[in-house]
């Protein structure tokens, strides 16, 4: 699945079209190909729909977070835990360099995301929906829970005297949340952008 391909070789484009069957096969049985030849859980459409975003924005650091989460979730969800904070930092730190905002001091996630969720106007008390409105704050407490889940219980950090055990579910939690929450921050920034 990973050797180099020469589009030229005609044994190549075979190789490929046998990579593309195989990707196809496992993405009806909701299972994906992750580098380093794991096979591992598809997080479905929400998932497909920020990949496209990575992929078309050319948002390298994002998309190796990605990868680390989608790898770690079972084997290692400590790891996965990381990478979802991870996730949401490297959108805000991409947001606020391309939007040229003045970045904090601290650069993990809670002070990045403090910048981008009042620059693009997640405010709940602006919204008049009351269910959007509980939704929205609802989105801004999990982003905050998954980077105190990174300080807490992940392997980004040495353990205290309380010691967190995630489980692959939690990680997959705070994956699933990650994605959510980094694919609300694109489409809003994309709508601010080009669609005044």
């Amino acid at each position: 699945m990973e050797a180099p391909l020469d589009p030229n070789n005609t044994g190549d484009q075979d190789r490929l079209k046998d990579r593309e069957r195989i990707a196809k096969v496992l993405a009806q049985c909701e299972l994906q190909y992750i580098k380093g030849g794991k096979v591992v859980g598809s997080l479905g459409a929400v998932s497909r729909t920020l990949e496209e975003f990575i992929k078309g924005r050319d948002l390298v650091s994002i998309d190796a977070e990605f990868t680390r989460a989608l790898s770690n979730v079972e084997s290692n969800p400590r790891e996965a835990v990381s990478a979802a904070s991870n996730i949401l930092e490297s959108v805000c730190k991409v947001y606020i360099a391309e939007e040229r905002l003045e970045a904090p001091a601290k650069q993990d996630l809670k002070p990045v995301w403090s910048i981008v969720r009042k620059h693009l106007g997640f405010d709940p008390s602006t919204i008049e929906d009351q269910d959007l409105q509980q939704i929205l704050s609802g989105l801004i407490s999990i982003t905050e829970g998954i980077g105190a889940l990174r300080t807490h219980a992940s392997s980004a950090h040495g353990a205290g005297k309380t010691s967190y055990k995630i489980e692959p579910r939690h990680a997959r939690l705070a994956v699933h949340s990650a994605h959510t929450v980094a694919l609300f921050i694109l489409e809003s920034w994309r709508k601010k952008k080009y669609e005044p």
